[in-house]
């Protein structure tokens, strides 16, 4: 299939008839025959992009490869203090028709246990890796500390399918940066691959995107570090600004679930991609902005960015939720109080419904984590009880930047970055005591500011 690249060629050593049978003793030709054998044992290596780990729970760990060719793989793992305990996922033969995108599931773990892991590719093992189970610490000792790394718009060029004219992606770079700050979770906020005019027409077109996006050189360090989530916004979902009408959403959805191993690509009673998960002492939802959603300046049908049926859902999770923060992932600015672009004010009545019902059902520590507009603000909007709710905006990774140019009434002060930027979110202290520190950093890792969030109690 077009999307699928080639396989570097194995090499190999060619004598024409012309050569004489001396050369065959010459005694420079036993170093000659070695190096060729250990270039082309290099070469026959297989390429594949990641492996990048999904999900990790405390007994078991979601695992994502991608191979650039047919392949059979599986992956075996071990504890790191017993190296003879090797556990072996099942080979799983790669399909075209899956992009030869594979995800495997290592059970039989044992919480706060670091394993090695390594790939295992037509029989060739590939350098292990390593990552940390989730620990039982609940009834037993404070939570432990953990940090978060978060971005938005990854637009990744490509001459013959990009707009003419200066290109709108760069600083590649920036993905080694978050890697070298050793994040155990990597949180993808959308546009997160920047689907082009011949990509959305068809589900080939979809995992050539994702494929391109993948097989960055510069990506590779970040999808091997650090256990992988994402939401996804207009330019993951179809063409710019697309809503729950797009006619190709549900091969939009199975690509994006073959190649980010949420934990689930839905949740209860509700279509989308959306999930939850937990790590230590913080709750995460993942929403969906696209499927549900009718645009602003609809007449005939009531505005929507999530639809009744996920904030139902959310709501209840939040209120079932004991964690002492609470991050809701979302594409779109949702406490920005100007009504532009794709600001979740510009579907006021929606918006409006939400934050008075997380303010009716007294829920604590809520933080939304924002992408899309290019740059970068923390937003934050105090309730009538005290509590503050905070909205994160992190944006961009390596597309355009953007300036804001509306007046946000509810922006924290010295806290709008305008360059390529990532953020961390720290989590530390004693139970009932947490704090939250946020983090945003420029795209060599240098950090631009530091603002921190004490954990809230319920009203």
């Amino acid at each position: 299939m077009a999307f699928i690249r080639a396989r570097a060629p194995v090499a190999y050593a060619v004598f024409t008839l012309q050569q004489r049978t001396t050369d065959y003793f010459h005694p420079m030709r036993p170093l000659l025959l070695l190096s060729l054998l250990i270039v082309s044992i290099v070469q026959a290596q297989p390429r594949i992009n990641g492996p990048m780990l999904g999900h990790v729970d405390m007994l078991a760990a979601a695992a994502w490869m991608q191979c650039l060719g047919p392949c059979a793989a599986r992956i075996e793992y071990w504890k790191e203090s017993a190296p003879d305990s090797v556990m072996r996922t099942p080979v799983q033969d790669s399909d075209a028709e899956q992009a030869h995108a594979m995800e495997f599931t290592l059970d039989g773990l044992v919480p706060g246990t670091v394993y090695r892991y390594r790939p295992i590719v037509n029989g060739v093992p590939m350098e292990p890796l390593s990552f940390r189970t989730q620990p039982l610490w609940k009834h037993r000792t404070d939570p432990p500390a953990f940090t978060v790394a978060m971005g938005s718009c990854a637009y990744i060029n490509e001459p013959a399918y990009d707009r003419p004219g200066t290109p709108y992606g760069g600083d590649y770079a920036i993905f080694d940066a978050i890697a070298a700050k050793q994040p155990d979770v990597m949180l993808w906020l959308g546009d997160n691959i920047y689907l082009r005019e011949p990509d959305w027409g068809s589900r080939s077109g979809y995992l050539y995107r994702y494929t391109h996006t993948r097989s960055l050189p510069e990506m590779q360090r970040l999808l091997r570090t650090g256990a992988h989530y994402a939401i996804w916004d207009d330019h993951d979902f179809g063409p710019n600004d697309a809503d729950g009408s797009w006619i190709h959403s549900g091969i939009a959805r199975d690509c994006f679930d073959l190649f980010w191993p949420n934990p689930t690509c839905g949740a209860p009673d509700v279509e989308g991609a959306i999930t939850s998960f937990s790590y230590a002492d913080a709750d995460f939802f993942l929403l969906d902005d696209r499927t549900h959603r009718v645009p602003g300046d609809a007449r005939t049908t009531a505005p929507a960015m999530l639809g009744e049926s996920q904030i139902d859902w959310l709501i209840r999770a939040l209120h079932y939720s004991d964690a002492a923060f609470k991050l809701v992932a979302i594409g779109n600015q949702v406490l920005n109080s100007a009504a532009i672009y794709e600001t979740y004010a510009t579907i006021p009545a929606e918006r409006e419904r939400l934050l008075k019902r997380i303010e009716d059902e007294g829920i604590p520590g809520v933080v939304f984590l924002t992408g899309d507009r290019h740059f970068t603000e923390l937003s934050a909007l105090m309730l009538k009880d005290g509590r503050t709710l905070y909205d994160l905006t992190c944006s961009p990774l390596t597309s355009g930047v953007h300036k804001p140019k509306e007046e946000n009434g509810n922006r924290v002060e010295g806290t709008v970055v305008e360059q390529r930027n990532f953020a961390t979110l720290s989590f530390s202290g004693k139970r009932k005591e947490r704090v939250m520190t946020i983090r945003v950093f420029d795209k060599d890792g240098a950090q631009l500011w530091e603002r921190a969030i004490q954990q809230e109690r319920k009203p």
